[in-house]
């Protein structure tokens, strides 16, 4: 991948502001209300970094805000300045308002809702809440109040009312309460991708297909008043209904002029009574019509039959005498066709045709059945997932046809299928093996509900082991922020509440640690059988390294880097992690291909785990630069994206991006021993379908390549824990495989299979390995978008 960025966060930012003003103008209303949302945020981000108000690249980017209040992120890790526990009050807190303080200003509300909270009367309330379970928490602040109120349950009032002291400041800006729930919320091992009320949002926002919608208009609305007009023409032909000729092989018939044959008379001809009055109400009928029904363009088109009539009606009711010969002969024409093709208006042919238009027009919309799937959806609990959608999807029913218009039997169609299955509980696996969990992102977002139940495990009291779990899964809806000088992304154990609950996890955590490391092996098999092509996505490996912790390992699992960002060192997790990867890998296919000398990177020293960030670079940067500069000839001092992430992405073959870290400390190598070829030939697979997908824009082009030397690289490394053999069968696989892809491709991409097969079996190798990451154009980029 080559230079594409300028890596300007002010670049970045304008970009994001331009692409939001853009959309802004868009046709559609809810993506313009969209576009406005964004347009408020990022000139929110751009106002902050004028006036020093956010800090980009600071784990505490709002001036004055702790490091453990949420703020509002968007694309990029860019803080708005927003915090998400203030702005304007929510419907329940208006509720309550009107309960507590009825007579205090809107401004006020906040200090009077948390004053009355750490009341006598609120904290009753607080603790009944706590053991009943029916509090909902969005962003973690939400929980703070009812830490207090557990710690003066169990009486710990000093500890109690230390805890007030950080929140005292923020008291008239945040929400530290919750919401009140009419239930409890249930989290167990089942889990779910959407709950029930995003599943009903989207299907809500599910817009009817305006190609369908003009088709059925064309229909239900246009054709008949087409069948109108041409019954009212022909009442003005002398003699027999115009009739056009066809040849024995059905072709329209013509003379030797090149004109149509046509039996029958002439329109325009005799005008019977009332006619006249008749055509004029029929044309007002028209523009009524037309008024009302935008969607299908056929009665604007030129020169079509409907505008022929129309204008012929017209020209008929206001001077008759005005036509011409050819005139009068178009109008003829396109009655004698219509007579030939399906019969008089009032025939039986042309109500057969109508009818059989309408039977393949008259079905609901995926619009009207998405709405009855919403109505649906209302019975069951919004804040959860669905045991069972069999009876959500079923099709309708007599007693819904009845209310909702739409027709009996009607099936459910499988893309609003899919939909509703993204609120089905299940294990992980089963989410999985349904596709409703597609990549490694989706899983990542489903696991805080798994892994929040494991970090509270050890909390002995049970009402306080919910809150924990709901304060983790609020804490994982946090978005990570743009870091810059090897900061860390706030912990959850720094929230201020959390810290104050490590007093009540039980001493001997055993049990818990056993589970969670249950967890991890599972959660980190499964990602890497089902998505072997992909790395493993940061807000992936935040949960594996949450689950780690809670399983009292600790792990160097190192994330992916912006290339836009990065400053030229690496923490010393990095290192950590290459001397996994060199202790694993030594001797193996993978070094040889990569050139990796695995006895200096194990000999290479640790980093202080507080590095002096002064160094422009630190040891293990240095050795990615040199590798990548051997490589392309990158001068060592010049500065770019591409430069950036060729030193990156040595990094990622070093430490093989987790993958020896998970092999070696989990175990996996033996787990999945029986996986491993199919995994690396799934890789190969997408790899080769990945980089023949047409794409007509550079940029999409270099992602791609990138993407693609990601799992090549995550290949290699399973090649490497497999048998001779099996890697063998593989490489004579490979090459049958991409003979199948057609030759430009094969000769395209052939170099990258005969370097991989050169390092088979070769003590050294001095082969070119396929990285995606060019300071230059890239051997994999076409001609036509080299310079786009």
């Amino acid at each position: 991948m080559d230079d594409d960025a300028t890596g300007s966060p002010e670049g970045y930012a304008g970009f994001q502001l331009a692409r939001a003003l853009a959309a802004a103008q868009h046709a559609d209303a809810s993506v313009r209300a969209g576009a406005a949302k964004r347009l408020r945020q990022w000139a929110a981000v751009m106002r902050g970094r004028a006036d020093g108000s956010v800090t980009t690249g600071s784990r505490t980017p709002i001036a004055n805000a702790p490091a453990w209040a949420t703020p509002e992120v968007v694309t990029g890790g860019f803080a708005t300045g927003a915090l998400l526990a203030g702005g304007p009050l929510q419907a329940h807190e208006r509720s309550l308002l009107a309960q507590v303080a009825p007579h205090v200003p809107e401004a006020d509300a906040r200090r009077a809702l948390n004053s009355f909270f750490l009341t006598d009367k609120g904290i009753e309330r607080l603790q009944a809440l706590l053991a009943s379970g029916r509090f909902g928490i969005e962003v973690p602040e939400e929980g703070a109040l009812l830490v207090v109120a557990g710690l003066l349950r169990a009486g710990e009032a000093n500890e109690a009312w230390a805890l007030v002291e950080p929140l005292s400041p923020w008291l008239s800006e945040l929400r530290f309460y919750p919401a009140e729930l009419r239930e409890p919320r249930t989290h167990g091992e089942l889990l779910w991708v959407d709950d029930v009320a995003t599943v009903t949002r989207r299907l809500r926002e599910v817009k009817a297909n305006a190609q369908i919608l003009a088709q059925k208009e064309a229909v239900e609305v246009w054709a008949p008043l087409h069948d109108r007009m041409a019954a009212l023409m022909l009442e003005t032909v002398h003699g027999d209904a115009p009739m056009a000729l066809r040849t024995a092989d059905g072709a329209w018939q013509r003379d030797q002029a090149g004109s149509f044959t046509v039996t029958g008379g002439w329109p325009c001809v005799h005008y019977p009574q009332d006619w006249c009055e008749r055509a004029s109400a029929l044309l007002d009928h028209y523009r009524q019509l037309r008024a009302e029904h935008q969607r299908c363009t056929r009665p604007e088109r030129e020169g079509d039959s409907f505008s022929t009539l129309r204008e012929g009606l017209q020209r008929c009711v206001d001077v008759p005498e005005s036509l011409t010969g050819r005139e009068v002969g178009r109008i003829r024409l396109v009655l004698a066709r219509q007579v030939a093709k399906h019969g008089l208006p009032d025939s039986a042919g042309r109500a057969a045709l109508r009818q059989h238009q309408r039977a393949q027009t008259g079905g609901a919309t995926f619009q009207q059945i998405a709405r009855q799937l919403a109505v649906r959806l209302e019975v069951f609990r919004p804040d959860e997932g669905l045991e069972d959608i069999a009876s959500v999807v079923a099709p309708i029913g007599a007693d819904e046809a009845a209310t909702s218009g739409l027709p009996a039997a009607t099936p459910v169609p499988p893309s609003l299928q899919r939909k509703v299955g993204r609120a089905q509980k299940g294990t992980a696996a089963q989410l999985v093996e349904r596709g409703t969990i597609p990549s490694g992102e989706v899983l990542a977002k489903v696991l805080p509900q798994w892994t929040a139940a494991l970090r509270a495990a050890d909390v002995a009291d049970p009402a306080l082991r919910t809150l924990h779990a709901a304060l983790y899964r609020a804490f994982r809806r946090r978005r990570s922020l743009l870091l810059l000088d090897l900061q860390r992304q706030v912990q959850f154990d720094e929230l201020p509440w959390v810290r104050a609950m490590e007093r009540f996890r039980s001493k001997d955590d055993h049990a818990s640690r056993h589970a969670a490391m249950q967890a991890m092996t599972g959660a980190s098999q499964l990602a890497l059988a089902a998505f072997p092509h992909t790395i493993l996505p940061n807000k992936l490996l935040q949960e594996l390294r949450s689950l780690a912790d809670a399983a009292g390992l600790k792990l160097p699992l190192v994330e992916e880097v912006a290339a836009d960002i990065f400053t030229g060192r690496f923490s010393p997790k990095f290192v950590a992690a290459a001397k996994v990867a060199a202790g694993m890998l030594q001797g193996s296919l993978y070094a040889r291909y990569y050139g990796i000398d695995c006895i200096a990177l194990i000999a290479m020293p640790m980093p202080a785990e507080k590095p002096n960030t002064d160094a422009k670079r630190d040891a293990l940067s240095l050795l990615c630069a040199a590798r990548a500069d051997l490589q392309a000839g990158v001068q060592a001092d010049a500065w770019s994206v591409a430069r950036n992430g060729m030193v990156i992405e040595q990094a990622q073959i070093l430490t093989a991006h987790n993958l020896a870290v998970l092999f070696a400390e989990l175990g996996l190598g033996e787990r999945m021993a029986a996986q491993l070829p199919g995994m690396a030939r799934q890789c190969f697979e997408w790899i080769c379908a990945q980089l023949q997908v047409a794409v007509d824009k550079r940029h999409a082009r270099l992602i791609q390549i990138k993407n693609a030397a990601h799992a090549w690289r995550q290949m290699v490394f399973f090649l490497s824990l497999c048998e001779a053999q099996d890697v063998g069968t593989f490489l004579a696989w490979a090459k049958t495989h991409i003979d199948e892809q057609g030759d430009e491709f094969r000769c395209l991409f052939m170099p990258a299979v005969s370097g991989l097969a050169a390092a088979v079996g070769a003590r050294d190798s001095n082969v070119s390995p396929f990285v995606g990451w060019s300071q230059e154009r890239h051997w994999l980029m076409p001609d036509s978008l080299a310079t786009r």
